[in-house]
């Protein structure tokens, strides 16, 4: 179920002040590794029972730790803040860079457990949040993160006796409100032994420190700690090899040469509408999406909006006739390209988690997360095993935001690949249009085949009941962004 810390339950003094240099030395040189090569992020986990002396290891190990490289993160409780986005915003907000450190107090873990121990959530609530936070430590352990969770488990009789002691002092008072206080540690103790069993897995362990003894204890932390960083050192080290060739432009047998057709290659292209018509439907719709952005009920949800699609598919203009009846107050476009030093030294969902709106707010994303599954995966920026198991980590992370009030709504904008010749020519041939093309658009021309089939297969993976796919013919750009914003009403008046 969980792994134990095995060190001798008392340490004399003497034999402390013995080994602690030993292992301080090991520690440290452990630690300087992963700064130099940045081979992965470490995050730890700290609960227990209360009076365990938590703080206390957490300060030995910052005195043993270079410091700089280490940050402790906090979660007494939500502030506004966080309260108005999905509940693991907070954690993915404040993950690691690689070669750094992060120890979580009132982790991810402390509110399903307290809140089952106290009998506020039932067995079904409690086995939900269970399952999440597996699929979020599965998540990290598979994007260079090593994850190590400490429980400090305090006998009932030494616990009594040392909050005892620690109830007459004032800067600890604080320590007696927690809920594995001694009223409560017994049903803690079972709280946690039923959370092992499902959440201490090979990627995230459960290492339980028996506290009684400080000194033992502060060492069988560090020492857990240098194990398991000095392991997974040996681990990248064994499993370094040359990066993966690109793959080829179109995936075997499912071209566009005869294979099956691609999802973006069925889309019909041939919708029109004529000018006069236009004007009056965007008038109406942007209207209508006034109206609903303006109501009551919209300030206790938000709204995540994804644009993706062919290179000059007219993103840019429909996100524009988005925007136009919108407070710009409550509403942030993000422009999404190549992941700059700081995304790529953490899990690659991060940048995005770290961009959701507040409620009552709007995200639209020019270009996406989806960029792990086109883009990557097309240009080899990325291994197979990553970008296949994308469309599951995807599908999981919309899922949450739907589950904590956010509607999301995704586009594909396709055009046919003489229509984007044509556009492309355009712009070079405008002054002030210049800059909206590149080399990159030319040579991502030269793989048209294998990013229609990367997009299909990515609507086929991730069109889900709760974030379907919407695609939408963009040949003629006016009947495009009414289509837009005629299907964004509509998601808008399903859930208002």
């Amino acid at each position: 179920m969980f792994q134990s810390a095995s060190l001798p339950v008392d340490l004399s003094r003497a034999d402390f002040h013995a080994l602690e240099p030993v292992l301080r030395t090991e520690l440290l040189a452990a630690q300087r590794k992963v700064i130099e090569t940045k081979p992965f992020s470490i995050v730890i986990v700290v609960a227990g029972i209360d009076g365990a002396g938590k703080n206390a290891a957490i300060a030995r190990l910052h005195e043993w730790l270079d410091v700089r490289y280490v940050t402790c993160n906090a979660y007494d409780g939500e502030t506004d803040v966080e309260r108005e986005r999905p509940g693991m915003w907070r954690y993915w907000r404040d993950l690691p860079a690689l070669g750094e450190m992060s120890i979580v107090v009132a982790s991810w873990y402390n509110a399903p457990m307290r809140d089952f121990a106290l009998g506020r959530t039932d067995e079904t609530e409690f086995e939900r949040a269970l399952a999440r936070i597996n699929r979020f430590e599965d998540l990290l352990a598979r994007e260079n993160v090593l994850v190590l969770k400490f429980w400090f488990s305090l006998a009932p009789k030494v616990q009594k006796e040392r909050l005892k002691g620690l109830g007459k002092k004032a800067r600890a008072r604080h320590i007696l409100a927690e809920w594995t206080d001694i009223g409560r540690a017994a049903q803690a103790r079972a709280v946690f032994e039923r959370a092992a069993l499902v959440t201490s897995t090979p990627a995230a362990p459960w290492i339980v420190i028996p506290s009684e003894d400080p000194h033992a204890r502060d060492l069988a932390a560090g020492r857990c700690l240098e194990m398991a960083v000095s392991r997974r050192l040996e681990t990248v080290e064994a499993a370094a090899a040359p990066p993966l060739p690109a793959l080829p432009a179109v995936a075997s047998g499912l071209g566009a040469d005869g294979g099956r057709r691609s999802a973006v290659e069925a889309i019909d292209l041939a919708s029109r509408i004529s000018k006069n018509r236009y004007q009056a439907e965007l008038d109406h719709w942007q209207g209508e999406l006034a109206h609903l952005a303006a109501r009551k009920a919209f300030g206790k949800m938000s709204l995540v909006v994804a644009f993706e699609g062919n290179d000059a598919a007219g993103k840019g203009g429909a996100i524009r006739r988005v925007t136009r009846p919108l407070d710009p107050r409550r509403y942030r476009v993000h422009r999404i390209a190549a992941p700059g030093e700081e995304a790529r030294a953490r899990p690659y969902l991060w940048r995005f988690w770290r961009r959701l709106p507040r409620l009552g707010h709007t995200a639209i994303f020019d270009r996406s997360w989806y960029g792990r599954v086109l883009v990557e995966r097309v240009e080899g920026f990325c291994s197979q095993a990553d970008w296949m198991r994308a469309y599951n980590e995807i599908n999981e992370f919309e899922a949450e935001l739907q589950d904590a009030g956010t509607l999301v709504v995704k586009f594909w904008l396709a055009i046919s690949k003489q229509e984007q010749l044509a556009r492309f020519k355009e712009r070079q041939e405008t002054p002030y249009k210049q800059f909206k093309i590149t080399d990159d658009d030319w040579r991502n021309r030269l793989k048209w085949d294998a990013y229609a089939q990367a997009a299909g297969d990515m609507i086929d993976r991730t069109s889900t009941s709760y974030a379907p796919w919407h695609l939408v013919p963009a040949e003629d750009k006016r009947f495009a962004r009414v289509e837009v914003l005629r299907t964004l009403v509509g998601r808008l008046k399903e859930v208002l």
